[in-house]
């Protein structure tokens, strides 16, 4: 539900903007902008929100978080518009835009906030209307750095229905409609509801336990099977006490364990009695390693859960929507979540084995021996992360960490393959040709070494060693 141009009238004479000072600029999120001003010995932070269906300007008690990066728009208004005053702060007719006209010291500008569903955007612009900036650019309108606006023509309201101010519940004697309005979204508002912010937690990291009990239940299936391997021990010892019984061509032997009781191993009548013993005694010692292994990821992997738990626990008692919905963003993306979290972290954090390169807002992962490439692929990937690898040469798992909706972009695959080239035994020739496919198209070795993956589904790129683009990794 979006504000209609009375209620912002009576949030607008509320607020009682001219006159006021901007002392501070916030922008939380991609559609969410806190501007701090200052009037009367009173600093009021004013929310202003695109979201679809919560379209909306009021004052705000609820803390506003930072972005964890610097946000474009953020920037722009900190370096014009901080420290302005505001002397003129009306609602264009019935038309649901609001323009504020600001002056500091000798530049003056105007911000058009227009709040509707379908193309809420807030445009600054200089006093000719040639655009500076916008939240939103939208190159098909015009609303782009260098274009011009003009704020639109009220749409004929004859004959449509009449607009009212809205009764919304009390929150308590004397409080104003700028505090009813802000209570309401907290708990009702579209994209900034509490209550939904809340169930789409739920939800992600009910998938996060999902799927991670799935693993859990998997190893320790493989646990159990890895636990039964004295018994490959067992019939090597039997075979060494019995070499009379492996004879040419034979693919049983017929014999009695060490309590008598019969019993039939499987050979292989070709080789000797030893080098059938030796087989059993190989199969012992891996399962035996792979055992070890497989109970120090299964208590990883159940302490890893009991931490989800507790932070699901800690977010659902966050009561803050803004910064609800900035750690909801942290989740879906498998960030740590732990320094978000007020009142302390949850439980350590992880460490992330390799190294770890950036560029923008993509992540570069890069394990350096085998320990490391399996460390994380196991733990610090995912199914739609992208990973690369020299095709003729020994050398390090990379990975691109994938961001929702976006494809990797051709300068990332270049940085990747560059780090893939530089971390391996093709160093020195300068170029090599590398494969590179989604995680989830991988396929570990059965009992081979540690990182060991065949891919399927994989495509081919050939890289130079670029020396410049490794520098400007590394200095990021």
């Amino acid at each position: 539900m979006s504000l209609n141009w009375k209620e912002i009238n009576l949030i607008l004479s509320e607020l009682d903007l001219e006159g006021a000072q901007i002392q501070k600029a916030v922008q939380s999120s991609y559609d969410v902008l806190v501007l701090h001003v200052r009037n009367r010995a009173r600093t009021a932070p004013v929310l202003i929100s695109l979201g679809a269906g919560a379209c909306r300007i009021h004052e705000t008690f609820r803390a506003a978080p930072k972005s964890e990066k610097p946000l474009r728009f953020g920037e722009f208004l900190k370096s014009r518009i901080v420290n302005a005053w505001i002397e003129e702060a009306a609602q264009l007719g019935d038309n649901r835009i609001i323009r504020l006209t600001l002056r500091r010291g000798r530049l003056r500008y105007r911000v058009y906030i227009r709040l509707w569903s379908n193309a809420a955007n807030v445009i600054v612009t200089d006093d000719e209307g040639l655009i500076l900036d916008a939240m939103r650019r939208l190159p098909r309108r015009g609303e782009i750095s260098g274009g011009r606006y003009t704020p639109e023509e009220a749409a004929d309201t004859r004959g449509a229905r009449e607009y009212a101010v809205r009764d919304f519940p009390d929150t308590g004697a004397g409080v104003s409609f700028n505090e009813k309005i802000d209570a309401w979204y907290a708990g009702h508002g579209g994209a900034l509801s509490l209550e939904q912010l809340r169930e789409q937690l739920r939800k992600t990291l009910e998938g996060s336990r999902g799927r991670l009990a799935a693993s859990l239940e998997r190893l320790r299936e493989k646990e159990g099977e890895y636990a039964a391997a004295d018994r490959n021990r067992e019939y090597g010892d039997i075979i060494m006490s019995h070499p009379g019984g492996v004879n040419g061509g034979s693919e049983w032997l017929e014999t009695e364990d060490f309590e008598g009781r019969p019993l039939r191993i499987k050979i292989d009548g070709t080789k000797s009695p030893v080098q059938n013993a030796e087989r059993y005694y190989e199969q012992y010692r891996k399962a035996k390693n792979g055992l070890e292994e497989v109970r120090k990821e299964i208590a990883a992997g159940e302490a890893e859960f009991r931490r989800l738990e507790a932070v699901e626990q800690r977010l659902l008692e966050e009561n803050n929507l803004l910064i609800l919905e900035r750690l909801l963003k942290k989740v879906r993306r498998g960030a740590d979540l732990d320094a978000g979290l007020k009142g302390g972290a949850a439980g350590p954090a992880k460490k992330r084995p390799g190294l770890a390169f950036q560029n923008g807002d993509w992540l570069i992962l890069v394990g350096r021996d085998a320990k490391e490439n399996d460390e994380l692929l196991r733990r610090h990937v995912r199914g739609n992360d992208l990973w690369l690898h020299t095709r003729d040469y020994s050398g390090s798992h990379v990975f691109i960490k994938q961001r929702a909706g976006k494809s990797v972009p051709l300068d990332i695959l270049l940085d990747a393959g560059n780090l893939a080239l530089f971390y391996s035994k093709g160093r020195n020739n300068g170029e090599a040709d590398l494969y590179y496919t989604p995680v989830k198209y991988l396929r570990r070795v059965k009992n081979g070494p540690k990182g060991l993956v065949i891919p399927t589904q994989e495509k081919n790129l050939h890289i130079k060693l670029d020396e410049t683009r490794l520098e400007r990794l590394a200095r990021k």
